[in-house]
């Protein structure tokens, strides 16, 4: 899900991670996106009011990395708050605390993916230091912004369950967090690495199997007492 309702989702181009398992390589590139102004866009997603109203609905930011663009970010937000929309990012974290702080000021909803809590994992994984990943969550407690984590599960990769057990106890005291995703590792943006000539190293790695998905919900369920996806 990309936050409550009926969303309007705005992709921004441009990621600072390069995570083995994305499934939008295609949105790396700073420069692979259409140009447009936040007045365009704002005046495109007011035509959808009525639904997103009826609905809970609003507005989700994605990408590529919202946080990659953080003065654009932060006008599309202001603009979308002073229209009445609920607003939510769906974001890595990964961004100084200066950014993230001027952002959450017009953010409703915080969509964060956690790769892993095992920092040489999550490097491994991302290419990034976790820290910034942390952080980011820290300030959402501080603001009161709710979040939704999402961990997806990686044979091999992402499913050692003492990192698993880490990752439920580093979430467990926290207000902020509504709602924990584990989301099952797929492969279909495969393509678009091989379109890319990017070389992608999962293609003998399966989905998890119905065991360890559950398995990996029952952890942090039973750890955070949220519902997991």
């Amino acid at each position: 899900m990309d936050g409550p309702g009926i969303r309007y989702l705005v992709f921004l181009a441009g990621c600072m991670l390069r995570c083995k398992y994305c499934h939008n390589p295609d949105t790396w590139d700073m420069h692979s996106g259409k140009e447009m102004t936040v007045g365009e866009i704002v005046r495109d997603v007011a035509k959808y009011k009525t639904y997103m109203k009826f609905s809970g609905g609003g507005v989700t930011v994605s990408g590529g990395e919202p946080f990659g663009q953080p003065k654009f970010l932060e006008a599309f937000l202001t603009e979308c708050k002073a229209a009445g929309f609920h607003t939510a990012i769906d974001t890595s974290g990964f961004a100084t605390g200066e950014i993230v702080r001027n952002i959450l000021e017009y953010t409703d909803l915080l969509l964060l993916d956690i790769k892993s809590i095992n920092p040489n994992v999550h490097r491994s994984i991302t290419g990034v230091p976790i820290f910034r990943i942390l952080n980011t969550l820290g300030l959402c407690e501080s603001a009161g912004v709710s979040v939704w984590i999402r961990h997806v599960l990686v044979p091999g990769l992402t499913d050692d369950l003492d990192d698993i057990y880490k990752l439920a106890e580093h979430l467990k005291p926290l207000k902020c967090i509504e709602k924990i995703d584990v989301i099952p590792f797929h492969k279909t943006g495969e393509y678009k690495w091989r379109d890319l000539n990017i070389p992608y190293e999962l293609t003998d790695t399966q989905p998890p199997s119905a065991e360890l998905l559950n398995t990996v919900k029952g952890i942090l369920g039973d750890k955070t007492g949220f519902a997991s996806g």
